[in-house]
């Protein structure tokens, strides 16, 4: 048994929310728990990845420092 005295309040049935809308409940020691992104609002699992930079990192080394890929 846990010391009463030293450990937070626990809450077996907290709910969590994301944009406003209910997603589960879970146990936690706040009452609430308010998330910004989760597993279906996510990029990585939504497919809805966009490319913000599509030239590469060596490319951009190459350029940035004035170095010809074909005279390596």
């Amino acid at each position: 048994m846990s010391k009463p005295e030293i450990h937070p309040t626990w809450f077996p049935n907290t709910p969590v929310f994301c944009d406003g809308k209910l997603i589960c409940y879970t146990g936690s020691t706040k009452q609430e728990l308010n998330v910004d992104v989760w597993l279906k609002n996510h990029p990585f699992y939504t497919d809805s990845q966009t490319i913000i930079d599509s030239e590469g990192r060596v490319e951009r080394f190459m350029k940035k420092y004035g170095l010809n890929p074909a005279n390596n």
